[in-house]
């Protein structure tokens, strides 16, 4: 099998232990410290995993991801990701390497904050809908006058959401206390939002200079044992966790719904 094969699922279990079967990600246990994501290509969507996929979608997500980790350490300060290298462990048989060329990822293993760090950019989607309620998204007053999809006013928003582990079961919008109150501390609840601002910042501004608008994305975020640093973690500005619109091709104003 090559990465323009489907592969739904993986089995290491022979060579290593299964952590989690995910949505779209195997994980395994290579050592204390290491773990192993193999992204397949099945879909997710409303946290539900679908019976079919989508062939080279999971080496296409690893390949986002590795890119974001190469080049947003090197844009801000102090920021490590998970990812140790594409690399399979020798522990996996070479007659299994081409199956899993690009949809491998060796990372350190972190103990997961349980919230997700929504930054969102522009007025869009269920922002829209929110901000048509009441004025308001996630609980942030907004002024009165602003348009479907164009950017908020003060700048990007940070709206923090439960993690949904359960099967079937769905995210929900959270306020800030909230969060700091799931990820156990207040110094480091707000490392992860700092980071998230900073790192939508700099990714914006990259896509942008791409001819990309980045309109909202979602990070993960886990703490290193021994060193106590905030990583982070899972995907990064794949297009499963992010929205990308083209330049060029946004529609704003009620009823636009976004980008083309």
């Amino acid at each position: 099998m090559s990465t323009n094969e489907l592969l739904l699922t993986s089995n290491f279990s022979a060579f290593m232990p299964l952590v989690n079967k995910g949505k779209v990600r195997d994980i395994y246990q290579i050592n204390p410290s290491t773990l192993l994501i193999i992204t397949t290509d099945r879909i997710s969507a409303f946290d539900v995993t679908l019976a079919n996929g989508i062939p080279s979608k999971g080496a296409l997500l690893t390949l986002i991801s590795a890119h974001w980790s190469r080049i947003l350490p090197t844009l801000i300060p102090n920021l490590r990701t998970h990812l140790l290298t594409l690399d399979l462990p020798p522990q996996i048989p070479s007659a299994q390497h081409p199956t899993y060329h690009h949809r491998s990822m060796q990372v350190l293993k972190l103990h997961p904050f349980k919230i997700e760090a929504i930054v969102r950019g522009y007025l869009t989607r269920e922002a829209w809908v929110s901000y048509q309620h009441d004025r308001t998204v996630s609980g942030i007053p907004l002024p009165a006058g602003l348009r479907e999809s164009e950017p908020f006013p003060y700048g990007p928003i940070y709206t923090p959401s439960t993690k949904a582990d359960a099967p079937g079961a769905h995210d929900e919008d959270i306020s800030e206390a909230q969060a700091a109150a799931l990820v156990g501390s207040s110094e480091h609840a707000d490392r992860i939002k700092e980071l998230s601002l900073a790192i939508y910042s700099a990714a914006h501004a990259y896509a942008e200079a791409r001819g990309l608008i980045l309109a909202d994305t979602k990070f993960e975020f886990g703490l290193e044992e021994g060193s106590g640093e905030v990583v982070l973690a899972d995907e990064i500005l794949t297009p499963e966790s992010s929205r990308f619109w083209a330049e060029g091709r946004v529609c704003r104003g009620e009823g636009c719904g976004g980008g083309g």
